[in-house]
């Protein structure tokens, strides 16, 4: 399928405006009561260890202590007020894909953008690393309105077209190489990627607290009847002609999307990430809302 013609962009400052009043207004009150913020579900700096319990998160077992003890055993945070967030954001052609003028890559620009905004009106800092096949854009953390804006600017700007296939592992790589600190590193991207990724996002969720938010589309899950149709891969510019109307066809693209599903859920779970999905047809204040409800869900287990 290809990408959609992208809308004339607002500008940053109309985005932010708009996210203000259309998405922080409905979410104040409802995620207040933390220091750094209720999305992050464990503290930044490790004070101590202590022996594993039953009840313990498995992603908090210190290894090397565990291997030298020969039992299991959890580090301990402490609770830091001085929360430090980077955006990892897929910026490929398959990103450009969605509805009319709800393309993903704008559903990404208003949910980084209310994100920054929640976290820097509590004094948080947060950076971004903007990616296609190379890195596009690197905003260092800060806190602030004008940080803000200057995230959402780059989020604004079109893409380049590199015609190749995305490669999640060097945007990984990159972020883990930016942020020198643990930090809390959100990876947006559809996940529609060249394989070989997983290792890169184990070994930096050995370092962070990572959450993956997947941005997709409808007609990527289940496509419609229309008949001939010409579809064309929006990375590569391959295209071929397929019946949509056979109901076979139809199923047989059904199963390949339930199968990538499974194949991501179970290769995030193993890396000990959070995954979260957007589609381009939520409402993003909504799907805040069930992000911080699952985030305040894990930290009283």
């Amino acid at each position: 399928m290809s990408a959609t013609p992208p809308a004339p962009s607002p500008t940053p400052e109309a985005l932010l405006h708009r996210i203000d009043w259309s998405v922080l207004r409905r979410l104040d009150g409802l995620v207040q009561g933390d220091h750094r913020t209720t999305f992050l579900g464990a503290g930044l700096d490790v004070t101590d260890v202590r022996e594993y319990q039953p009840d313990d998160d498995v992603r908090r077992i210190d290894w090397n202590v565990t291997a030298r003890m020969d039992t299991p055993f959890v580090r301990e945070f402490e609770e830091d007020r001085d929360l430090t967030a980077w955006f990892l954001v897929d910026r490929s052609a398959s990103m450009q894909f969605g509805h009319a003028d709800r393309a993903k890559e704008v559903v990404v620009a208003e949910l980084v953008t209310a994100l920054a905004r929640l976290f820097t009106n509590r004094g948080n800092r947060v950076g971004s690393l903007l990616w296609n096949n190379a890195v596009e854009a690197m905003i260092e953390p800060r806190s602030g309105r004008t940080q803000v804006l200057r995230i959402a600017r780059q989020l604004l700007r079109p893409p380049a077209d590199v015609g190749a296939q995305t490669s999640l592992t060097g945007l990984l790589q990159a972020g883990a190489g930016l942020a020198r600190r643990r930090s809390l590193i959100i990876v947006i991207s559809d996940f529609l990627s060249e394989p070989g990724w997983e290792p890169a996002m184990r070994q930096l969720a050995t370092r962070h607290e990572v959450v993956a938010i997947r941005l997709v589309d409808p007609q990527e899950v289940e496509i419609p009847d229309a008949g001939l149709v010409v579809v064309q891969d929006a990375e590569t510019g391959e295209q071929m002609t397929v019946d949509t109307s056979d109901p076979k066809f139809r199923e047989r693209f059904a199963r390949a999307a339930s199968d990538r599903n499974d194949a991501l859920v179970g290769s995030l779970r193993r890396a000990g990430v959070d995954l979260f999905t957007l589609s381009t047809t939520d409402d993003v204040a909504r799907a805040l809302l069930n992000m911080v409800a699952h985030r305040r869900k894990q930290r009283r287990r």
